[in-house]
């Protein structure tokens, strides 16, 4: 049990690790949801706290699991105390984490998420869904990150802010991309700037709103459904496009990094706009496009993402090229081979493929994990997402 802090709402709460754990009277989803894993980040908490104390089981179809993420350093107010803990899911930390003899801070946090989520998997056969909310340090509309799996695009279509593909071809271990390779529905939800009213109020609706598209909750039986809807709606500005990570500055180790004052996500900027500072020397932007999370805090090691809309004709192309598993066909192109196929895992030879570009693999679903300068694999989170445990949802065949 750890004592936190929200400045936002002038109020203290005490939390273990299962914030909340309801299950419904009737059989029916899954909703999984994460607040936390940064400790400076405390409206998700707070968000889940105030909307499910309230609950009642009769109401719920299925079971909602509410999970506290790095709960040292959310007693602390800090982002992290030794590691970050959304930066140690791959494959390779979690094989370690079990053969270590001694963890650090964030480790023994991961190690009781880990046998929670397994728990979890093993208990229900029922359709799971997996939310993680965060907040920013710069000010930024509400948004939905995913990997890009037809799974994911489908469920946060239903939402009413941006959507934002490609994180994780820029960050190694996020949690979220270590739940899409089980084949999970999975998405992170920005709600707002670390310690404003706006941040937790998004989440709350986000709740919400979660409840009812996935049917574990009766749109009528949330009364206020209409308010958390246009609350959303209007946070993002109208705006419920599909972008994608371009770039990202990551800042090296013992640089001094200094963002400019002022920039917000998904602000416009033009090229040789000057954005920060790095050990005295201006970096400018190089794109006509949108910045994106813009670091305004001591930790992290992304300075800031550039992103740009992608259109919609290319969405529809995309699709067309999953739902057929197309994919295939790449393998016939020289220097590109299986190195797992029944994983989706393509191993590229980049002396070779250099006359393709990133976004014709993106188009066929592949994600990319550059190894060294001349190869890479590419993930396709299609051949791994359980499409069949969702196919009888109702957003499903929308």
């Amino acid at each position: 049990m750890v004592h936190i802090k929200s400045n936002a709402l002038n109020k203290d709460i005490q939390i273990d690790r299962l914030i909340a754990n309801i299950k419904g009277s009737k059989k029916g989803p899954i909703l999984v949801f994460f607040a936390g894993i940064h400790g400076n980040e405390t409206a998700g908490v707070f968000a889940l706290t105030n909307t499910l104390k309230t609950m009642s089981p009769a109401d719920l179809s299925g079971s909602i699991y509410a999970i506290a993420g790095n709960l040292k350093a959310l007693s602390k107010n800090q982002r992290y105390l030794e590691k970050d803990l959304n930066r140690l899911w791959t494959q390779a930390d979690l094989d370690a984490l079990v053969s270590k003899e001694e963890l650090i801070s964030e480790e023994k946090e991961q190690f009781e998420i880990y046998n929670l989520l397994k728990a979890i998997q093993k208990a229900h056969s029922e359709p799971i869904y997996f939310i993680d909310f965060h907040t920013t340090s710069s000010k930024t509309l509400p948004f939905i990150t995913i990997n890009d799996a037809l799974i994911n695009r489908k469920f946060s279509q239903q939402f009413p802010v941006p959507v934002v593909l490609g994180i994780e071809e820029y960050l190694k271990g996020p949690l979220l991309s270590y739940i899409n390779q089980l084949g999970y529905v999975s998405l992170g939800f920005e709600s707002g700037q670390h310690d404003e009213l706006d941040a937790v109020l998004n989440c709350e609706a986000f709740i919400y709103l979660s409840l009812v598209f996935t049917k574990a909750l009766d749109k009528d039986s949330v009364k206020d459904f209409q308010m958390h809807y246009n609350r959303l709606k209007h946070q993002s500005k109208n705006i419920s496009e599909i972008f994608e990570i371009t770039y990202l500055y990551k800042i090296k180790p013992q640089e001094h990094f200094k963002m400019l004052e002022g920039f917000k996500s998904f602000q416009a900027i033009s090229k040789g706009t000057h954005l920060a500072q790095s050990n005295a020397q201006a970096i400018f932007s190089g794109y006509n496009a949108r910045i994106f999370m813009p670091l305004y805090q001591t930790q992290g090691a992304e300075g800031f993402f550039i992103i740009k809309s992608i259109h919609p004709i290319f969405m529809k192309i995309s699709e067309f090229i999953r739902n057929f598993k197309l994919d295939s066909l790449l393998v016939f192109l020289p220097g590109i081979s299986w190195e797992n196929k029944k994983q989706g895992v393509l191993s590229v030879n980049l002396k070779v493929t250099r006359f393709l570009a990133k976004q014709i693999f993106h188009i066929f679903g592949f994600r990319s994990q550059q190894l060294s300068k001349t190869h890479m694999l590419l993930y396709n989170r299609e051949r791994v997402a359980k499409n069949t445990l969702y196919k009888n949802e109702a957003w499903f065949n929308k």
